[in-house]
């Protein structure tokens, strides 16, 4: 790979010739691909930005977590800060989660905060309190889809909390309440959280 063509292209400004060569970094190091996935990050295009998130999650390297952060918390376009919030689990679900509940409480977004849902609902690491918080944040957001992953996260705890714990005690009878949502999609997966 001409890492200096790359570089070239990727610092160009124009989209057509930057995100092939973000793209191809697939196949180099993430030693190799970090300077120029931080070199994406800064650049104007919106999808450049969110590409560069991206390859900084699926390969994560020291160097890649502060930029991460700053585009999870500054960065103007939604669609970056989820992807930088997705990106960040790949460093660590403990190290993050600070992080992720502060944007998911602080954005009203539902693309951040289905990002966020989505990168912790099925991570093994994650703990039951973390869901259960994350879970009632979700289910009093305005949005439906918001909601559904919340309720799917309160039927994972039913599932596989000890059912004598009150996160389960405490998920089964949100999902209870959850059956007389505006929501049908909302009622059906809380319905379908209580079936276990």
């Amino acid at each position: 790979m001409d890492f200096d063509a790359l570089r070239e292209a990727i610092a160009s400004d124009n989209p057509g010739r930057a995100r092939p060569a973000l793209a191809s970094l697939v196949e180099a190091t993430p030693e190799q691909a970090e300077p120029l996935l931080l070199l994406g990050l800064q650049q104007n295009d919106m999808l450049l930005r969110q590409l560069s998130c991206s390859g900084l999650g699926h390969k994560p390297t020291p160097a890649g977590w502060e930029p991460l952060v700053h585009a999870l918390q500054n960065d103007p376009e939604v669609a970056v800060r989820a992807e930088a919030a997705n990106a960040l689990v790949s460093h660590g679900l403990e190290r993050a989660w600070p992080l992720l509940i502060e944007a998911f409480e602080r954005e009203q977004e539902w693309l951040l905060r289905c990002s966020v849902l989505s990168a912790v609902a099925e991570h093994p690491d994650v703990q039951a309190e973390s869901l259960l918080r994350l879970a009632q944040l979700a289910i009093a957001d305005a949005d439906g889809t918001v909601r559904v992953g919340g309720a799917e996260i309160l039927g994972r705890l039913v599932r596989e909390a000890d059912p004598a714990s009150s996160a389960a005690e405490q998920a089964r009878a949100e999902l209870r309440r959850l059956q007389q949502d505006a929501d049908h999609r909302v009622v059906a997966a809380a319905l379908n959280g209580l079936q276990h």
